[in-house]
């Protein structure tokens, strides 16, 4: 655990971290030391995060696990990062219930590239528009508006052959 090339932490069942790994300090900035028995969520999550994070823990702590779940980190510099989350349920060799392992992911930089190709083509200066695979619209950029007349409320999650093509034109553009 502790030279695994992902974040990985531990609490017990109050809560108090118990493991943390290198890529933890690292990513983090805390030593084992400074983290060992204090609180994850009060300590080192943002305030908007704790009820939420808290909740992750404690259906953990009830044997049920959480998948990719995203909350964001203080780190000791005072940085904020974006961590997706894995947690898992913790045993003994009894089979009880000692905890909550979380295993991370520093998502920091891609969601800020995520953000960035969004303002690329919200305001490209081409009409740009997305369905997803039941052709429903799911990106719908300033020039398709400009261009169409209908805002981001009014296209998004709708079917765009049958709401906005015309009776003469949907065959084609739906093959």
């Amino acid at each position: 655990i502790d030279s695994a090339n992902a974040p990985i932490f531990g609490v017990d069942t109050q809560g108090r971290v118990n493991v943390w790994n290198q890529c933890a300090r690292k990513l983090v900035g805390y030593s084992t030391a400074e983290v060992m028995g204090y609180s994850l969520v009060k300590e080192f999550i943002t305030k908007d995060y704790q009820a939420s994070v808290q909740a992750v823990l404690d259906k953990a702590l009830d044997g049920v696990e959480t998948a990719n779940f995203e909350f964001p980190l203080i780190t000791k510099a005072g940085a904020r990062i974006e961590v997706l989350l894995n947690a898992t349920t913790r045993r003994n060799e009894h089979d009880k219930v000692i905890g909550v392992v979380g295993i991370g992911q520093d998502i920091t930089a891609r969601l800020a590239q995520e953000r960035e190709y969004s303002k690329l083509i919200d305001n490209a200066n081409a009409p740009i528009f997305g369905v997803d695979t039941q052709g429903r619209v799911n990106v719908w950029n300033q020039c398709a508006m400009k261009l169409v007349g209908y805002s981001l409320d009014e296209v998004m999650g709708k079917n765009l052959v049958q709401e906005f093509i015309t009776n003469e034109y949907k065959d084609a553009v739906s093959t």
